[in-house]
């Protein structure tokens, strides 16, 4: 047997703990312990995804086939603990441990996974400067890990925009509307798997998707990590 005195003293010194409740993770666990992995608040969206409530936030905003969310958000609750340690914490690797843990979940409920490519909402290059990388292009890089679907990087976001919170429906939409352009002819004909962090209004994810189709894309199903009023 191989002993590594040096991970094993920085795991002394340094001892992992979980993102949602701080407790010191066993040589097995992954972010997440035991307890709160099986604590996840998920939703059952992807038993009918093309009727549900966040179908309806998109009316008028986008023609998007199915909307799914892993995590229901509630207010103090794991779900947004979570992702505040994903988005501000630098937790990258959370990203993709619920990405792969969502891909599983589909996989196991049998969801007809058809896409040809799992594409994240963008960050702003100077947003993502400042944070490191992208919460969303994690969790695409866990559900493509789970999946064996390809991720996509070509969706760009050409303007700054400010923060959505305390914004109408209708200002958020206002807000990004224009500010999302796939240039390309490659995803032409294609069945694209579209997933951000969370889901208010969604109207960053109807400006995505109508990028996306106005690129020539067939379809576009989204996807996010946590659905609710944040």
């Amino acid at each position: 047997m191989r002993f590594n005195f040096l991970e094993d003293f920085l795991a002394l010194v340094f001892p992992q703990t979980c993102s949602g409740c701080k407790t010191s993770l066993y040589a097995f666990e992954f972010q997440l312990c035991r307890k709160c992995e099986a604590s996840l608040p998920i939703t059952s969206y992807h038993l009918r995804p093309k009727e549900n409530d966040l179908t309806v936030k998109l009316l008028g905003l986008t023609k998007a086939d199915r909307v799914l969310a892993f995590l229901r958000f509630s207010k103090n609750g794991l779900s947004q603990k979570l992702l505040h340690q994903l988005k501000y914490k630098n937790k990258p690797q959370l990203g993709v441990v619920l990405g792969k843990l969502y891909g599983q979940k589909l996989i196991q409920a049998e969801f007809d996974v058809n896409w040809d490519f799992i594409i994240a909402v963008p960050l702003h290059p100077a947003k993502l400067r400042r944070r490191g990388y992208n919460q969303s292009a994690k969790f695409a890089m866990g559900i493509s890990a789970a999946l064996a679907v390809p991720v996509h990087e070509g969706l760009q976001r050409t303007k700054f925009t400010q923060t959505q919170t305390k914004k109408s429906r209708m200002e958020r939409w206002e807000n990004v509307k224009n500010v999302f352009h796939f240039g390309g002819k490659e995803l032409e004909g294609k069945y694209v798997l579209l997933v951000d962090d969370v889901m208010t209004t969604g109207a960053t994810l109807a400006a995505c998707a109508n990028a996306l189709l106005a690129a020539g894309v067939k379809k576009v199903d989204l996807a996010v990590i946590a659905a609710g009023t944040v």
